[in-house]
């Protein structure tokens, strides 16, 4: 079995992304901060803002959170928005109600939309990128080959199909309604899966040799667990991300990465 180690790759992206920091901030006085706005409360969002601040603590980046509730979340957003010390803004989903998601995502900035969750957002999604990241790491070349997709969602699944379609990658998406998952994804040179539901894809669901990146997330009693089913370990013919260490440390990276960049765009303005 090969490992696709995503905490090894972003071992050498933040060392990197913590000399364009530096460079910033001696060069050009901008010092870059992130805006984390939470209006829930569960262990998988505080897990993930937790290690964000981390990460940031690492590169000398700010990281500020903001705990809210419903009837404070667009009177934040505007705040922020017109904060000029202020460079990337995030609304971590889920949030109160879910049906507001796209109402309350478009309220941030495009300047500084560094999830991009809103239609106009200038930056790209942080965990397809992490993914095309963690696969090009590995010269893990999708063109011609199968690249079945497991989950549509706003995070990851829909935007990483429009990256993968303009690469003109042979990508097929599964979801929910999808009758025959095994069957699909048995015909998958590579799977790549984020549903957030635990253990959907077993050993005898994926072709001898085929590539599987699990970027799902769920909380299973008190656990942080993936998509794929703790077996599938158990195959040696197959390149798969561990069960730890996998897309989530370069979805951090990447989501850095936008917050760079955002802060580079407005050090060049100004």
């Amino acid at each position: 079995m090969k490992l696709l180690n995503g905490s090894e790759l972003a071992g050498f992206i933040k060392e990197r992304q913590r000399k364009t920091v530096q460079t910033l901030i001696l060069n050009y006085k901008t010092k870059p901060k992130l805006a984390i706005i939470v209006t829930i409360d569960n262990p998988v969002i505080n897990l993930y803002v937790n290690l964000k601040k981390k990460y940031g603590q690492d590169l000398d980046i700010d990281v500020d959170i903001y705990r809210v509730n419903e009837e404070e979340i667009e009177q934040i957003i505007n705040k922020l928005n017109k904060d000029d010390s202020v460079h990337g803004i995030i609304v971590q989903l889920p949030i109160f109600d879910p049906t507001k998601t796209d109402e309350i995502v478009n309220l941030v900035n495009p300047l500084k939309d560094v999830d991009s969750l809103g239609d106009k957002s200038k930056f790209d999604p942080a965990t397809p990128m992490a993914i095309l990241w963690l696969l090009s790491g590995y010269n893990i070349n999708l063109e011609g080959k199968k690249v079945l997709l497991i989950g549509k969602g706003k995070l990851v699944g829909e935007p990483l199909y429009k990256m993968l379609k303009n690469s003109e990658i042979n990508v097929e998406v599964a979801d929910r309604k999808t009758e025959d998952l095994k069957k699909l994804s048995l015909e998958a040179d590579v799977i790549i899966t984020a549903t957030g539901r635990p253990a959907i894809i077993y050993p005898d669901m994926i072709k001898e040799g085929a590539t599987v990146v699990d970027a799902g997330v769920a909380s299973e009693d008190g656990k942080v667990v993936g998509d794929l089913d703790e077996s599938v370990y158990q195959r040696n013919d197959l390149t798969v991300t561990p069960a730890k260490g996998g897309v989530g440390p370069l979805t951090v990276s990447a989501l850095f990465e936008n917050v760079i960049l955002a802060a580079q765009r407005k050090a060049k303005i100004d």
